[in-house]
């Protein structure tokens, strides 16, 4: 027979959990905002809307997008940081607003102690590119020509993800080159097409169609196995540069303190929906790959990734004035 303690202690132990459990078996009871931080169009709008429209089919409520662009995510960001814990305002977190921009510059909140991980959903890889007027076709190649050349190359801006990996890259090859921030991935593909540039680093989405069509070639590409689009193009790993593991990642957070049990249910809900063959081959043809985890997981994912990429931006002496 239970002590009386025991007894005591058991029901208080239940009558704790009640509350949270409750709260997620009535979640969601009206419509859930998920705020992607850019403009519509693009990888993080697109993530966001077919979250959005996962999570609605499965758990019969309606999930909007409200697209909130501006500060490389930082106006989108402070909003969810600052809105009700209650698991209504999400957002699609992603390499800016939780990894780069927070490394490079200071915002007005805390990336990892204002925000509540829930669950990543997709990354896509990083591809080093050249222009086809630079007569080389592999990285032996190219970093000789670099030491050779004055050379420049592209990013989407001071601070992305795609200037941090170019930095990274430049600085463990060894070579000088000019960087030319543009406002957005879009200008400087263009230039890079047109000469202007020799070498960039953008995300394997952007890059692909252009490699395809023969108008930039491809070089290395970042993280820890080749890509499916790409298997004839080596990783940094294979070709002796270690630490290329970083991607262009998407997941959802919320504001911090949401409640635990609202946080399973949604890591629950959107990690049987990314394993599902339906949504990696819609991921897929945006290079897109799943990377489900548990909150916990993912919340080790950003606070390393800020970590790595604040290393490199202090020993760059890269800084983004706000």
């Amino acid at each position: 027979m239970m002590k009386p303690r025991l007894a005591l202690a058991a029901v208080l132990a239940a009558a704790t959990m009640l509350p949270g459990l409750s709260v997620a078996q009535d979640y969601p009871n009206k419509t859930v905002k998920i705020i992607a931080p850019v403009q519509p169009g693009g990888g993080v709008d697109l993530t966001a809307r077919t979250v959005a429209e996962q999570l609605s089919r499965s758990l019969g409520q309606t999930f909007i997008v409200e697209n909130m662009s501006g500060g490389g995510g930082v106006i989108a960001s402070q909003a969810v940081a600052r809105a009700a814990p209650d698991g209504y305002t999400l957002m699609l977190g992603y390499v800016a607003t939780h990894g780069t921009v927070p490394a490079v510059r200071k915002v007005p909140y805390d990336a990892v102690k204002d925000f509540s991980p829930i669950a990543m959903v997709a990354g896509t890889p990083n591809v080093l590119v050249v222009a086809t007027n630079v007569p080389a076709t592999d990285i032996k190649s190219l970093v000789e020509y670099a030491k050779a050349n004055k050379v420049s190359y592209g990013s989407a801006g001071q601070g992305s993800l795609t200037h941090l990996a170019m930095e990274q890259f430049r600085t463990a090859a060894g070579f000088e080159a000019v960087h030319a921030a543009y406002r957005g991935i879009g200008p400087a593909i263009t230039d890079i097409l047109g000469g202007q540039t020799q070498m960039m680093m953008p995300g394997l989405a952007a890059a692909v169609p252009h490699i395809r069509a023969g108008k930039m070639k491809p070089i290395a590409v970042t993280g820890l196995k080749r890509h499916p689009l790409l298997p004839d193009t080596p990783t940094f790993e294979e070709l002796g540069y270690k630490g290329f593991d970083g991607v262009q990642w998407y997941g959802i957070v919320g504001p911090a303190k949401m409640p635990e049990a609202v946080v399973r249910k949604l890591n629950d809900e959107i990690n049987k929906a990314i394993k599902s063959p339906e949504l990696q081959q819609r991921l897929s043809g945006e290079a897109l790959e799943v990377m489900p985890m548990t909150p916990e997981q993912f919340g080790k994912f950003m606070q390393a990734d800020i970590a790595k990429w604040a290393k490199l931006a202090k020993e760059r002496n890269i800084t983004l004035e706000n």
